[in-house]
């Protein structure tokens, strides 16, 4: 179990807590969505803290960061690529030399 994982279930359910205790007797759909992401949210960073794959899903990485374009349906990334942030910015940096960027 990694601090971030444990810290992302807390701020998780404490948001759902929040958004819970605000709603009326009968709330309607669309402020119940809310609610719903964030035990989502609650359920996936309680699968993470046991020993499988990280939320990155990535081998080599699998405790490591997120890429915060992935599922970004404005700006996808490219085909094949997956959460990990560190795979990911490799990924950028190598493209970048081939095209004559930075070296």
């Amino acid at each position: 179990m990694g601090y971030a994982e444990l810290r992302e279930l807390q701020n998780a359910l404490s948001t759902a807590s929040d958004i819970a205790f605000s709603l009326g007797a009968e709330p309607a759909p669309h402020e119940t969505e809310p609610l719903m992401e964030a035990l989502r949210r609650a359920v996936a960073a309680a699968g993470s803290l046991g020993a499988g794959a990280g939320p990155t899903g990535c081998p080599e990485h699998p405790r490591g960061p997120v890429d915060p374009l992935y599922g970004d349906k404005e700006d996808p990334l490219p085909p094949g690529w997956g959460k990990c942030l560190l795979c990911n910015d490799r990924r950028r940096r190598a493209g970048g030399r081939r095209r004559g960027g930075r070296h």
